[in-house]
């Protein structure tokens, strides 16, 4: 069982920043990713529905036997999560918060969320945040125009400029000092994003707590691989140069295997 490979999905390419998180603190282990480019984005779907796509890629790590399933998705995280965690032979693990980082990182105790309107609607960072301190004065916002607009490779430019202005200045005006980037996809636009906050913002990239998050959960169930060489293969539901370019980017030097997937397959099982 230690050999087997441990699985993260994703509505899209958002999730890669959690792979190379794995990767890194995890070189030895074998690593599924699939990410749903043909369905995303997720995050202003209904919520029945964004929890059956998630049960179809759940179904289809089953198939590939994978030993853990790391959701790299805040939305899917949000609102599936829990309900699905004895309905499959493997462990599951979400997105981290990054609420504690946060907290740790601000000075003014006003803390911002950018996600998609799901994860946003179902409070998961906000009730994770006030549990650790109620005196928080935390901003959510949803940004419903960010995951379009990167999983098209559109990084920069007016029409990304636009949005994160229109997203990020109220944060920026409520003098906000630490913004979690609650989704997997922001991280590939924090530039963007740090331009219209300003100096002094700390952004939030939950990936690596998430990786840890993981790497723990294996080391508590004794199934760390002890062994062997790494490897990753990379799945899509939409395959598409973008894509394929968002992994050599993300994974950099990584040889990564590439496959097809049509999640449809899995709907029934």
């Amino acid at each position: 069982m230690n050999n087997a490979a441990i699985g993260v999905f994703d509505s899209g390419v958002g999730g890669l920043t959690v792979v190379k998180e794995l990767a890194a603190l995890m070189p030895r282990e074998k690593i599924i990713y699939f990410g749903d480019t043909a369905r995303a984005p997720y995050g202003s779907r209904p919520p029945e529905e964004i929890r059956e796509f998630m049960h179809e890629i759940l179904h289809f790590f089953s198939q590939q036997k994978v030993k853990m399933a790391v959701c790299a998705c805040n939305t899917m995280t949000a609102l599936g999560l829990e309900e699905a965690r004895h309905k499959y032979p493997f462990q599951l693990v979400g997105m981290n918060t990054g609420a504690r980082s946060a907290l740790a990182a601000s000075r003014n105790n006003k803390i911002g969320v950018v996600a998609t309107q799901a994860a946003i609607a179902s409070g998961k960072h906000e009730n994770s945040m006030k549990a650790l301190d109620e005196t928080v004065d935390f901003y959510p916002v949803a940004c419903p125009k960010f995951v379009p607009l990167i999983e098209q490779g559109l990084l920069c430019g007016s029409e990304l400029e636009e949005a994160v202005r229109e997203y990020v200045t109220p944060l920026s005006q409520a003098g906000v000092d630490a913004l979690i980037l609650g989704c997997t996809h922001y991280p590939l636009i924090s530039n963007a994003i740090l331009k219209v906050m300003g100096p002094g913002v700390t952004l939030i990239n939950p990936a690596g707590e998430t990786a840890r998050d993981a790497v723990d959960a294996l080391k508590k169930n004794c199934l760390a691989a002890a062994s062997g060489k790494g490897a990753v293969r990379i799945g899509f539901s939409a395959d598409s140069f973008t894509a394929r370019t968002f992994v050599a980017s993300i994974l950099e030097n990584k040889n990564c295997e590439f496959f097809q997937a049509d999640m449809q397959e899995y709907a029934k099982c």
